[in-house]
């Protein structure tokens, strides 16, 4: 259980970094770049998961060094595109239906897409490592 509790603070932390430069980057685009908020957040979203994959397999989560790192990175970016959809879906929902100005609903969808990353790349990318182990 401790190593559980150690490893969602390291999953926080990594998540706060990524939030970090999603949000910003997000707001960058759309504030100064006057790109649409639905484009600017799929942009931000995907530059801080190739930050959030790199930061996860270092600090984050065990893998093995055995794992076949290119189906590894596939898996990755297969829960990332879902990731990815969740995001878009839940921010259109949020601001085109309930009318919640963007900067807020990132907040909020952002707090969603990661309970669902932590939980599939736990069960999916540590799951390979014990796979690989017999």
């Amino acid at each position: 259980m401790k190593k559980l509790i150690e490893q969602i603070m390291k999953f926080g932390v990594v998540g706060f970094i990524c939030f970090g430069i999603d949000y910003g980057l997000m707001i960058l685009l759309t504030e100064t770049g006057g790109i649409g908020y639905l484009i600017s957040s799929g942009i931000s979203f995907s530059v801080s998961v190739i930050v959030n994959y790199i930061l996860s397999l270092k600090y984050v989560f065990e893998t093995s060094k055995d794992n076949n790192k290119v189906v590894e990175f596939s898996v990755f970016i297969i829960l990332s595109v879902i990731g990815l959809f969740i995001n878009q879906i839940l921010m259109w929902v949020c601001v085109d239906w309930f009318h919640i100005f963007y900067m807020i609903s990132k907040i909020g969808v952002t707090a969603v897409v990661m309970v669902y990353n932590f939980v599939t790349r736990k069960l999916i990318l540590e799951r390979s490592r014990l796979t690989a182990h017999g």
